[in-house]
């Protein structure tokens, strides 16, 4: 193919650290020296208004670093076209404010491009306003080039009186032109008006020694290494087509071949140089920690972005920490079910999660074995003290591809390899023993009984797998809090935190970690759920009791069931201990008529979460409602009341329901779980305990629900309340006042702050109750 140069389109392009770095610079400088500045701006059709725009804007970008005034910097403009136009002289506007709102007013011309008369017009003329050449002179042609003239000749001539000439381009420049126009060396006097900034920075650059020594201290104009970009419209032979010919014999033709020429545009980089100021970057020294992006705010600030588990302070510092004290040993499925590609992805996960929770010295004894036909233990457990040689031994790991048999590994794990772990005499060895088994392929044995076994010899199971796992992992660990699936393999990262957590909750305290709580479940029972997914709800109350410390001082429970009518089934002081919830919860009728959400709701507010019922002052409260979505039309408003009285309201709905509806009830997506079936519902227990365990640790208000009854009015002071009764007495006016003079309880002096603490007020409540039974 042939090419013909027809239209040179060229930038100036460099990376966005270096454009970073280069525009923060120019922010800082300020020219103070005496010199005369002149603009040459280009007003022809070529250029265009949008153009003639844009340079204005990049002129006045210019001034923002010219300390304008009489005796420093003076500033002067014209505008060229078919002739040049004396748009101010230099001696016009003596303050910046002035010079700036003067170009904003330049009105394009139009006409011709001839730089050539407008360089003569300067010869002739001089800097109009001007010193006369007794200051340093700066002419600064901003102009695509497309001259109808030569301009060698007045360029040169321009040089030769000692005047720095900078050509500026804009919109498509001809770059050759702009070369014969600007002062030498090119790299410092050739600047793109397309990024203002950059080019204001070399404009500086080049004018800061030794006209105004505006350099920064600390920072140093200097050449690097950029890319200059023309974007050029070249012809090309596409191919040879049929076309008809004429022929020497008479009345005929002949066909031939002829070429076909097509045109397009094409991008040509060129490596080049330019002249810049960088100052040192806050980024530069690498401050952020464990593959976190450093992001320069400035010259002197920065923030960093930290992966997933990382972040516990401004550097990066891994947010999570296995605290806990366990052997842990992870089992990664290396079978040809997983593929190659999926035990990469658990090898950067393993990776990037015990660079997250360890530091520098391992605090815990970490194993790695991999199965498939059989299984390996290429780092024992306890091997390594310290995290550079454990990851070095993780990147070492390779992919085998047999069968999947993990019932085999379970086995194999459970019989030897906690056994093998050093024990000395004066050490007791009595730390848990953590699996997390790595998988995402179904088994080709059976898992049951080999978990079973695993289980029986004293170790916990976490499985980690992805969506389609689910069923196997739950019957490996036997629970499915234990169970980890992730929906992408970027998710699978997003668990971190999760499995953290759940490693360290082997041996801790149940549910809230022993967190103040009155908790009330409210159970949809009508005819819209039925009776076997209404027994499903039932047991899925029963396993999540199991998950709390239940007696006076830490976790209370009630329980609701509702159909068109809200029946307590016991109330929050009906049972102190977990054996006596779990053989209530199994009483509870089938009522099987419509539902009423509101009805259930407000029956809560109104002879559940009252003190009268049990309830403690300044422990937090929810209530976790259960329903198929039937009758939540009128669930809306008691939601509300009870949010309005510090009850956090959490909703799960199992089936198809208006979410619009559902949010009214909840008040928040995060206090809403909505689940397809209700054979799914197990799956998402450890969630709903999770929020619930949240809303146990948040400060509470010791007046909201009101403690005091007969319409009392509960009034906070510093750690303590006061009810201020009306026709009533006592610390919750909870006695009748007999005689019209109003007499006060003798253990009270007049108007005093109760003063209790949590504990107080629970003790206080119970004796409450005795005492009116």
């Amino acid at each position: 193919p042939t090419a013909l140069l027809v239209l040179g389109i060229q930038q100036i392009h460099v990376g966005q650290e270096m454009i970073d770095k280069i525009s923060a610079a120019g922010q800082l400088m300020q020219c103070s020296a005496s010199l005369d500045v002149l603009f040459l701006l280009d007003g022809s059709y070529s250029i265009g208004k949008g153009s003639f725009e844009r340079s204005k804007h990049f002129a006045g970008k210019l001034c923002d670093a010219l300390d304008i005034h009489p005796d420093r910097v003076r500033v002067g403009m014209i505008q060229f076209s078919s002739t040049p136009h004396l748009e101010f002289p230099l001696d016009s506007y003596l303050t910046k404010q002035e010079v700036k709102e003067r170009i904003k007013r330049t009105v394009f011309r139009g006409g011709s491009t001839e730089i050539g008369r407008a360089l003569k017009y300067i010869l002739h003329k001089g800097f109009p306003g001007g010193r006369n050449s007794s200051v340093p002179e700066v002419l600064i042609i901003i102009s695509d080039g497309r001259s109808q003239g030569s301009t060698a000749m007045p360029a040169m001539q321009v040089k030769e009186r000692h005047i720095t000439v900078f050509a500026v381009g804009i919109k498509f420049p001809r770059w050759e032109e702009l070369h014969v126009l600007a002062s030498e060396p090119p790299e410092r006097h050739l600047l793109f008006a397309g990024d203002a900034d950059d080019a204001a920075n070399g404009l500086y650059s080049t004018l800061s020694d030794p006209v105004c020594t505006a350099t920064v201290p600390g920072c140093k104009a200097e050449s690097h290494p950029c890319e200059r970009r023309t974007l050029e419209t070249v012809k090309e032979l596409a191919g040879n087509y049929v076309c008809w010919k004429g022929s020497k014999q008479p009345n005929a033709v002949q066909a031939s071949l002829c070429p076909f020429i097509r045109w397009k545009r094409v991008l040509i980089k060129h490596p080049s140089r330019c002249f810049r100021t960088v100052c040192p970057d806050p980024c530069d020294s690498q401050p952020c920690q464990n593959g976190g992006t450093c992001v320069p705010e400035g010259l002197d600030r920065y923030h960093c972005l930290c992966l997933l588990g990382y972040g516990g302070d401004v550097h990066c510092a891994a947010k999570l920490s296995l605290e806990c004290g366990v052997d842990l040993l992870f089992l990664m499925d290396s079978s040809a079910g997983v593929t190659l590609e999926g035990f990469l992805r658990f090898k950067a996960f393993l990776k990037r999660f015990l660079q997250a929770v360890v530091g520098q010295d391992l605090p815990i004894n970490v194993g790695v074995a991999q199965y498939d036909d059989n299984v390996k233990i290429p780092i024992e457990l306890g091997q390594h003290k310290d995290a550079f040689s454990l990851m070095k031994s993780i990147d070492a790991l390779n992919f085998s591809g047999g069968r999947t048999l993990t019932g085999r590994a379970l086995q194999y794990i459970a019989q030897h390899v906690f056994r093998s772990t050093p024990v000395f005499a004066d050490v007791q060895d009595d730390l848990p023993h953590v699996v997390v088994l790595l998988t995402d392929s179904k088994s080709q044995d059976s898992v049951a009984e080999a978990a079973k076994y695993a289980k029986d010899q004293n170790l916990f199971l976490i499985g980690i797998g992805s969506s389609f796992m689910r069923a196997e992992l739950t019957t490996v660990t036997g629970n499915p809090q234990q169970t980890i699936v992730y929906s992408d393999p970027q998710d699978l990262f997003n668990r971190m935190p999760e499995l953290q957590r759940k490693i360290c909750s082997v041996g801790s305290p149940e549910g809230c970690q022993a967190q103040s709580l009155d908790l009330a479940f409210a159970v949809d029972a009508s005819s819209g759920v039925g009776l076997e997914n209404f027994l499903r709800l039932r047991r899925f109350v029963r396993s999540s009791c199991l998950h709390f410390v239940i007696d006076r001082d830490v976790t209370q429970i009630a329980l609701v069931v509702f159909g068109s009518k809200a029946h307590t089934a016991f109330a929050l002081d009906t049972h102190t201990s977990n054996s006596a919830v779990l053989q209530a919860i199994d009483q509870v009728p089938f009522l099987g008529d419509s539902a009423s959400a509101g009805s259930a709701l407000l029956h809560v507010y109104s002879d559940v979460m009252t003190v009268q019922k049990g309830a403690r002052p300044g422990v937090n409260k929810v209530v976790v409602l259960l329903t198929n979505g039937g009758g939540m039309q009128d669930a809306a408003a008691p939601a509300q009341q009870l949010r309005h009285n510090g009850i956090l309201v959490f909703v799960v709905v199992i089936g198809d329901t208006e979410r619009d509806t559902l949010l009214r009830v909840a008040g928040s997506p995060t206090y809403l779980v909505h689940i397809s079936s209700y054979e799914d519902l197990q799956y998402y227990q450890g969630l709903i305990i999770e929020r619930v365990c949240e809303e146990a640790r948040s400060p509470v208000n010791l007046c909201k629900p009101n403690p005091c009854m007969n319409q009392g009015v509960c009034i906070l002071g510093p750690g303590s309340y006061r009810c201020e009764c009306h026709g009533w007495e006592g610390p919750h006016c909870e006695t009748r006042v007999l005689r019209g003079d109003s007499p006060r309880s003798p253990a009270l002096p007049p108007r005093s702050h109760v003063q209790w603490s949590p504990r107080g007020l629970q003790h206080f409540s119970r004796a409450l109750q005795h005492s009116k039974r």
